[in-house]
Formats: structure tokens, sequence, C-alpha cells
């Protein structure tokens, strides 16, 4: 596990509590000392003590011998990560996983694509869904394990299963990790908001998500993913935590708090501060019109006053439904699947033996209709540890 904040050090207690050789690694190596003497993250996670097989190291420390790599890092600082991981001793065997909600400068990159670039699709997945960093060692969460590698996925779920965490497998990353970027940034709408009523607050989260939504869905995202654990889910989650983060750095925007000095307030890294920006303009250069979004960005640069930013959620009407597309990816995947089947079955008659008028054979006369698969699609089997 690389970074040794909240998130990245309850996500490596249930890795040690499952049976896994796991290592934490601390930004520095003070940090690394600090967590090895107290056996408590005393500045992220108080209160919660480290597993006695957890192991303590600081980042730097040869990674030859994992199969998986967690990357607990903030999205601003992953770019910086994810380049210096071939420098290392780096097993070509070994998956890699991104735990952040946020998106890689300069362009604004979804972690998931970048790592894809790097290291191969099959090798990457992301971890989403409503999972608070305190309630989930010590009462559970739900967490949405992720990867076009569906093998990767299910070992991944099996992991957090085997940890008492209710995991889900999916096979859409981008749509998951947009999901979460979606929610942080709709979380933030929300608290800038929240002041002026909840209606506006609630406009502010929807219209965040709808916007991240057409953008998701140009990328071929799914909408179940959007609507399920890593979006929605996730997004109660985030609104009625009293702590929040991304919640509670809306609220301060609505005070006047500059963003500077907002990470300092909060005692932690606020993703979405950083991540909104990117998202306007990454949404901008797709050819998708994000005002709410655009908006809020304009809010956390300090060139939008509180009450334009307001004045935006109030007036902004969403494109019309009708005006969408309903042909998802999904429809043809299955119109493949369909003609496959359909394909099969026309081979199986004629294969059929004959009598001799030419007809089917009586014992051969009833066909069994199968549902075809895709040659493409693995199968299932959990990794081996």
């Amino acid at each position: 596990m690389i970074g040794a904040g909240s998130f990245g050090t309850a996500i490596a207690i249930l890795l040690a509590r499952c049976g896994l050789r796991t290592t934490l690694q601390a930004h520095t190596p003070e940090q690394a000392d600090g967590l090895q003497r107290h056996r408590e993250n005393c500045a992220y996670l108080p209160g919660i003590p480290l597993p006695r097989e957890l192991r303590i190291a600081h980042i730097g420390t040869g990674l030859a011998r994992a199969d998986y790599v967690f990357l607990g890092v903030p999205s601003p600082g992953l770019g910086e990560v994810i380049a210096s991981l071939d420098q290392r001793e780096f097993s070509p065997r070994a998956a890699v996983v991104c735990l952040a909600k946020g998106l890689v400068p300069p362009h604004g990159t979804p972690p998931t694509v970048l790592l894809s670039r790097r290291f191969g699709a099959h090798r990457v997945a992301c971890l989403g869904g409503p999972a608070h960093a305190r309630e989930m060692v010590s009462e559970g969460a739900a967490l949405v394990a992720a990867s076009t590698d569906r093998e990767l996925a299910c070992a991944l779920a099996d992991i957090f299963i085997r940890a008492g965490v209710v995991c889900e497998q999916s096979d859409d990353p981008i749509g998951v990790e947009l999901a979460g970027v979606a929610k942080n940034a709709a979380a933030l709408a929300s608290g800038a908001t929240e002041s002026q009523g909840l209606n506006a607050a609630g406009a502010a989260a929807g219209h965040i998500f709808a916007e991240v939504w057409r953008w998701a869905q140009a990328q071929g995202a799914r909408p179940e993913s959007m609507i399920g654990l890593a979006g929605t889910g996730d997004l109660v989650a985030t609104a009625l935590a009293p702590e929040s983060r991304n919640r509670g750095a809306g609220e301060l925007l609505a005070q006047g708090i500059p963003t500077r000095e907002i990470p300092a307030r909060v005692g932690q890294a606020v993703e979405a501060l950083e991540t909104v920006p990117l998202l306007a303009t990454a949404m901008a250069c797709a050819d998708i019109d994000p005002p709410v979004t655009t908006a809020l960005a304009q809010l956390i640069q300090g060139e939008l006053p509180l009450e334009d930013w307001i004045a935006v959620v109030r007036t902004t009407v969403p494109p019309p439904a009708r005006g969408r597309s309903v042909l998802r990816r999904g429809f043809w995947l299955r119109l493949a699947d369909w003609l496959r089947g359909l394909f099969k079955r026309r081979r199986h008659d004629d294969q059929q033996p004959r009598t001799g008028d030419g007809t089917a054979s009586p014992a051969r006369a009833t066909t069994t209709v199968e549902l075809a698969s895709r040659p493409d699609e693995p199968e299932l089997r959990p990794r081996r540890f």
C-alpha cells in the first residue's frame, strides 16, 4: 500500500486482517518511524491500532515481491507516483489498484486510463463505493472492485469479502472511477450551497452528477456505475458524514475561506478542490457543456462570487432527457450475443441427422437453445495467493 493517509491505512488494515502479507508505505521515513513506534496512524486514523502483522516502510522500498500494489495517494500526486513505479523493482505480474477518487493533472485524466497506458488494462483496477475509513475498519463498508480483467476484479472482491467487507465486482473501471469523481464534486457543491436551502444543495449535486455522467457515457461508462454503490451510494455516505472532507470544504468556500487555506483547516487533502477545475476543463475539451461544474470550478479558483454560483445552480436547465441517446454500449453487446446465438442454432439445425424424406430425425427433432457466450470473456477464477 503506497500512501498512509486515512483511506490507505484503512485498506492496509483490511488486507492484513484477511491474511495477506501487507506493507504500508508512508510518504517519508519520519512518518514511517512514527507509524512503527506508535502502531497507530495518529495523524489520519487516530485510535485505530495497526495489526501486528502489518509491516511499515517508506515509499522507495522495493516492490519486487508484491502481487498487488495499491495506490492510496491523492490524485494530484498520482502522476509522479505512477511515473516512479517504472524506476523501481516492479514485478511484471503485479496488479496495480488505484484508490483515488479524482483526476490526474494536467489534463484531467482518469487514473486507470493513465495506469492502463503504462502497465496494460489487464493489470489495472480501482476501488469505489461508500467506504468511510474509520467506519470501514470497525463496522464494515460496501466497496466496488472494478477492472476490465474480470479475473482481477473477482480476486479483489474475494480479498475484501474475506476481510469482512461487502465488495461488488465491476468490469467498468472508468464508470466506477468517474462516479467517485462526481461524488466528490457533488458533495463539495452541496456543501457550498447548503446555506441557501436543501433544494439548492440537492440541485447542485444533481447537476454535477448529470454533467459528469454525460462525459462518462462518452467514454463508454455504464449507467449502473453512476447510480450504484460507487456513485449515489458513495454520495449519500459523503453527504451524511459529519467529518466529510469534501462537504466541509464546500461549507468553508461558502464562508469565504480562500481555497488555499481549506486543506489546513480540514486537516487532510481535499481531492475535489483539485479535481473540479480539471473536470470542467476535460469536459469542455470533450465538447460537453458543463455550466454548473464550470461555475463550481470558478468558485474554487476565486473567479466567481458565491451569489453568482447560487444563481447558476438555481437557473440552469439540463438538456431534455428525450434528446439523449438511448442506445447504450450494452445494447450492442446484447445484439451481438443474440446474433451469435441465432447463427449457433442455425448451424445446429443444419447438422441434424436426416431421414430418407429429408426431414429431421425424430430423435433429434427437438433443439435445445443454448445461451451464447462471448469467447473473449475469461472464466472467472480467483487468483491464488
